[in-house]
């Protein structure tokens, strides 16, 4: 259901909003007249991104801001209030994704990964709630993943930040419903973003693929702002995966997972990936 009254001049952050599914929402959002600010810590790629959506100039903005800075996040979010009035949602989308096997991976690798997509969104998260409680209304919506639900193999690190951000957003949703604030977590499954090519630092690799069944960004998008307008919890995207792991896992027979750590562990000892 396109409720887009919903979203009919409010005011919008959208973090990581240069690329994937942060600029897939970003560019829906637009469409359905909100008023959004993009944030990214990269001026040129945030500028370039604005650049594409130049046809709803009036309704863009653009904030530069590390999401792993406290301070740069909260004068983020407080410069759009003091600018724009008010907030009315706050997309806690930026994040990044490490598959390694544990044994591999450096207490630096976990400070990366926890510092940007769980810090960050407490970051977010701490700066609006006030804001929304002065005003008695806002959605925050923070994406976590299909694996902040069902654990993966060689993704401990991924998974632990995206299951604290699953629980820390459930239970906001719980604490804060008579207020008036709403909470919504996304969990995506394969979604065709380059973040399957990405490391930690940004680095691109273009020989990595994005999987064959990855589902659009762009249907993503719609799906994610159709369930947000409908205040719904968990928003699991697509809303039924058609993956082997996962219906197996739901089924309760994780069986599957081994057999896929047994594979993956065969072929990072064989091929070093």
């Amino acid at each position: 259901m396109d409720n887009s009254e919903y979203y009919q001049n409010k005011i919008c952050i959208v973090t990581g909003a240069n690329s994937g599914i942060g600029y897939a929402v970003s560019e829906e959002l637009l469409k359905r007249g909100a008023i959004v600010y993009m944030a990214g810590r990269n001026p040129e790629k945030v500028a370039n991104a604005a650049k594409q959506l130049s046809s709803y100039k009036d309704q863009i903005h653009t904030l530069i801001v590390d999401v792993t800075d406290q301070h740069q996040v909260q004068k983020a979010i407080e410069d759009t209030v003091a600018e724009a009035g008010r907030l009315d949602f706050l997309f806690n989308n930026a994040g990044v994704g490490f598959k390694s096997p544990y044994e591999k991976a450096t207490l630096k690798d976990w400070k990366t990964i926890i510092d940007t997509n769980l810090w960050s969104v407490i970051y977010g998260v701490h700066t609006a709630v006030p804001i929304m409680l002065k005003q008695g209304s806002g959605h925050i919506v923070n994406t976590s993943s299909v694996s902040g639900i069902i654990p993966t193999p060689f993704s401990s690190l991924y998974s632990l930040t995206k299951f604290g951000v699953t629980g820390f957003t459930e239970s906001l949703k719980y604490e804060y419903a008579e207020k008036g604030i709403y909470f919504s977590t996304i969990c995506p499954s394969n979604i065709a973003t380059p973040i399957f090519k990405k490391d930690m630092s940004g680095n691109v690799n273009d020989e990595v693929k994005i999987p064959d069944d990855a589902y659009s960004v762009d249907k993503t998008a719609v799906l994610i702002l159709d369930q947000v307008s409908q205040q719904k919890g968990i928003i699991v995207i697509p809303e039924e995966p058609n993956t082997h792991n996962w219906n197996c896992y739901i089924k309760g027979e994780d069986e599957v997972l081994f057999q896929l750590a047994h594979s993956l562990r065969a072929s990072y000892e064989k091929e070093g990936n």
